[in-house]
């Protein structure tokens, strides 16, 4: 199949090179629209009691809870007696002012203020200086409209001034507004910063300025090509913006990755005497054969993300499975035919004419093989000691916080949380459904005021603080009348986004009531959803990824110890990465330096993310560097000299590529996003980690004590890889075109002659 790939690609290669020129010229084309069709949600599971909450809210009440919520400070000495206070007569004749601007805002709903309800204390700052305004922007929260509407609104009113205030926006909807529009920003920055350091690099190691361009233009194709994909995909369903980080990271890594081993296989089978057109096609039937079946297992570890509900982890699936084929389809393509038509001009531009020497992987693999259970025992000790702080993570969503300390959303949510006596901007909302008369109504607000974690409890029948009717309003309290169901809006005293917020929501949705049911809605169950969500579907998606990786390796290899092997290593290489990201990120090391805030938990699905990357990526270099040994040893039958030629040939280029991949997570780091550098720095530590600990000591160190049993299987399975097995081994792939007048054919005698190893 690969050599009729080669042989296609040798034959037209001006054809398909200028395919491929179109293909990525419409790709930039349509992809360029990408960015206003994805949305800054997809973090709630569609099935649970927190979004039915939401969705009885809307379609029952014609409300909500606050998405917004809007900042008001009263200006020093500007009162009508030069005094602070939002209750000074013109404080009040401009905050009343103000909430009607607002509530003339096309758009949203359900505005109120500390002047249109009464003045109550929870909605003024201890210092009475601030008192806030909320409101609803109604819609789908996947909705790109809404986006629109709430990207509107605050620039509209954010950092303004009205009359003696000074105004700000802050509330959950704005955080991810906020978040979305960071993102974008450090998205072109860490672009900025990956692809010249990585051409920089690239020139290094391939000695010449025309080979380092090719990956980077593999690269950049790869992104626009996925950006294109996701593009038809929002057709469909909804796509996170969150995406276009793996977008951008996995598709220059894999690119390089590719393009290393297509390029260096290219140079090695000249080297070996091949013609240019012979070595195009020896070179897409091996290293082009690994890279479409180590692609396969990167594919598979991200397909697992398909299984969770959340529309967040679903779109990292499309994102790397879109960017993923690019990737690998034209460096199956477009890369060769390229080479067809440079031949050995490849190498021109040449800036550096020291070859690497030769022998080094291989004395690094001979030494290892000396000592292997010492190898073995402490570098599985060090991994396992590097993991144990993983046994105490803490999961949550991210808030606020996860915003850089000096940014304006999150210096408003810090106000928010810490002049405020109560959570008013944090209320969530309880829906009861059956048996909803008064005594009924009056008996739950009362109970759920007296609840730890409660301030106030607004209902049908007025509000309440542990357990007393404080404020009556049957204008104001109509909003939670419904035909035989009711709500209630709880106002927490405890972080939401905490320990103690979970412990509350736990706590109301245990309670005996006297509905026929109760549900839960706001941040808080929520997150508590999507947790369950999430964890109840990890045996599912781990097993899928384990078992197809399993077999595809299984395929591949015709062996049962090296897939489980490579399974086992690749667990606890990622258990030790998660076990450093708790330690930075959770507790906190570092967090000067990186300029984070630690808030003590860890994002719920950025280590679901990490496993399902890292874990493909970890077996693509596994299958570069067993490809190279199997084949040696079915040339030799020599355990040793396999693990030995593996590394030789492959040792550069795996961990060559593995610091150039890890530069382009590593640039995320500069995100003032606290979740995107825990996701780029967490893959960069897991790729570097998989190639100079696994790939290096571990693997060689493992296959050295099993010797000939790496290889081995029991007879009915030999037959089964007989007949189902990829190999391509018997595939003859020197090709004839003397007619087409593109090749001088070599003596076919020397087509089963090895490539010379030293890894260029």
């Amino acid at each position: 199949m690969f050599s009729a790939i080669g042989r296609f690609v040798v034959r037209h290669r001006k054809l398909v090179l200028a395919v491929s020129v179109i293909a990525f010229g419409a790709s930039a084309v349509v992809g360029g629209g990408v960015i206003d069709r994805l949305s800054s949600g997809g973090f709630d599971d569609p099935g649970s009691d927190s979004v039915h909450t939401r969705e009885i809210l809307d379609r029952e009440f014609d409300t909500g809870f606050s998405d917004l919520v809007i900042l008001l400070t009263y200006g020093p000495g500007t009162g009508s007696d030069g005094t602070f206070g939002v209750d000074e007569p013109d404080a009040v004749q401009f905050g009343s002012a103000f909430t009607d601007e607002v509530a003339a805002v096309s758009g949203t709903d359900d505005v109120a203020s500390y002047w249109s309800l009464g003045s109550p204390a929870s909605m003024r700052s201890t210092d009475g200086r601030r008192a806030i305004v909320v409101l609803r922007i109604p819609g789908s929260e996947d909705s790109s409209e809404r986006d629109l509407i709430i990207s509107d609104f605050i620039d509209r009113f954010d950092h303004t001034t009205f009359g003696p205030f000074d105004v700000a926006v802050g509330g959950r909807d704005a955080v991810f507004d906020r978040l979305s529009r960071v993102i974008e920003s450090d998205l072109a920055k860490a672009e900025a910063i990956a692809i010249p350091l990585t051409l920089l690099l690239l020139v290094v190691v391939f000695g010449g300025i025309v080979a380092a361009l090719l990956p980077v233009g593999v690269g950049i194709a790869a992104i626009l090509g996925a950006f294109a994909v996701l593009f038809g995909i929002t057709e469909f369903t909804n796509v996170s913006i969150f995406s276009l980080n793996l977008v951008t990271a996995l598709g220059l890594g894999l690119a390089i990755d590719y393009s290393l081993f297509i390029v260096s296989r290219f140079r090695e089978e000249r080297e070996a005497g091949r013609g240019v057109d012979d070595a195009v096609v020896r070179t897409i039937a091996t290293a082009g054969r690994t890279i479409a079946f180590s692609a396969v297992t990167v594919a598979i570890s991200l397909s697992a993300l398909l299984i969770f509900p959340l529309y967040f982890l679903r779109s990292f699936a499309f994102a790397g499975i879109g960017v993923l084929t690019v990737a690998m389809t034209t460096s199956l393509f477009a890369l060769p035919a390229l080479l067809a038509i440079l031949g050995d001009r490849v190498d021109s531009l040449r800036v550096l004419r020291r070859r690497p020497p030769r022998g080094r992987w291989s004395a690094l693999a001979r030494g290892v093989m000396r000592h292997p259970f010492l190898v073995l025992v402490a570098g599985v000790a060090v991994l396992v000691v590097v993991a144990t702080p993983f046994r105490r993570v803490e999961f949550a969503e991210a808030d606020d916080r996860a915003l850089p300390p000096g940014d304006e959303v999150r210096d408003t949510s810090d106000i928010l949380r810490t002049e405020f006596a109560s959570g008013e901007a944090n209320a969530f909302p309880v829906v009861a459904i059956g048996s909803t008369n008064d005594v009924s109504i009056v008996r739950f607000a009362s109970e759920l005021s007296t609840l730890p974690g409660v301030a106030r409890v607004d209902s049908f029948r007025g509000s309440y603080v542990s357990g007393d009717e404080v404020t009556s309003n049957p204008e104001a309290n109509l909003r939670f009348s419904g035909d035989d169901q009711t709500w209630f809006s709880v106002v927490p005293s405890v972080e939401p986004i905490s320990p103690e917020g979970e412990a509350l929501v736990h706590r109301i949705r245990e309670l005996d009531t006297p509905f026929d049911s109760t549900l839960v809605g706001g941040g808080t169950a929520a997150l508590i959803d999507s947790k369950d969500a999430i964890f109840s579907r990890i045996p599912l998606a781990g097993g899928l990824i384990v078992t197809a990786t399993f077999v595809l390796l299984f395929l591949m290899f015709g062996s049962l110890l090296v897939p489980l092997k490579a399974i086992v290593l690749n667990t606890l290489s990622l258990s030790a990465t998660f076990g450093m990201m708790v330690w930075v990120f959770q507790d906190g090391h570092g967090s000067g330096l990186l300029n984070f805030t630690a808030t003590g938990q860890t994002d719920t699905t950025t280590p679901i993310l990490m496993f399902c990357i890292a874990f493909g990526l970890s077996m693509d270099y596994e299958v570069f560097l067993l490809s190279r040994m199997k084949e040696e040893y079915d040339r030799s039958h020599d355990n040793e000299q396999a693990i030995v030629a593996g590394l030789e040939k492959t040792g550069r280029l795996v961990t060559a590529a593995a610091l150039l991949l890890a530069i382009t997570f590593f640039a995320f780091a500069t995100s003032g996003v606290s979740s995107i550098k825990l996701f780029g720095i967490g893959l960069a530590v897991a790729v570097l980690v998989d190639a100079f600990i696994v790939r290096v000591a571990l693997v060689p160190a493992f296959m050295k004590l099993a010797g000939d049993l790496n290889w081995w299987l029991p007879g009915p399975l030999r037959r089964v890889h007989g007949r189902f097995g990829i190999d391509e081994a018997g595939e003859q792939p020197v090709i004839d075109l003397r007619d087409h007048g593109e090749i001088d054919l070599r003596d076919p005698a020397r087509e089963s002659e090895e490539a010379t190893p030293g890894g260029r």
